[in-house]
């Protein structure tokens, strides 16, 4: 992306963009991005996709400390529990959490170790509680 294309509609500050080219941070090691993620873009899109909601993410931020049930996930997101198990079907559709049945009771946990190492990257960038 260019710097004339970068301002505040795509998230992105020129001051940012030019700290990042005055650190040395977008050459060298990094010059090989591209090549590295084209056979997989399509995956790496589908996964940050599903992550991609604050619904979803709050689940696996959740999720990232320990299983939980339905239940748990309702009261500490404050949601109603269709649009928990919406979200929860989703993850689940994607790979991303997996299931347990105790009784009537399912839990939820984190299936796959690069939501917990994206859930982490998050909680280091932005503050979020896991």
């Amino acid at each position: 992306m260019s710097l004339d294309r970068i301002g505040p509609e795509t998230g992105y500050s020129a001051v940012a963009a030019l700290d990042m080219r005055d650190s040395g941070q977008d050459s060298g090691r990094d010059s090989g991005i591209a090549d590295a993620i084209s056979d997989r873009a399509t995956e790496a899109a589908a996964f940050l996709k599903a992550l991609s909601h604050e619904g979803r993410l709050m689940i696996l931020c959740h999720l990232a400390a320990q299983e939980r049930s339905v239940t748990e996930l309702e009261a500490l997101l404050g949601a109603r529990q269709a649009a928990v198990s919406q979200q929860l079907a989703r993850l689940r559709l994607e790979g991303l959490v997996s299931t347990r049945r105790d009784g009537k009771a399912i839990y939820y946990a984190i299936r796959d170790a690069k939501v917990l190492q994206q859930v982490r990257l998050m909680q280091e960038l932005f503050g979020m509680a896991a």
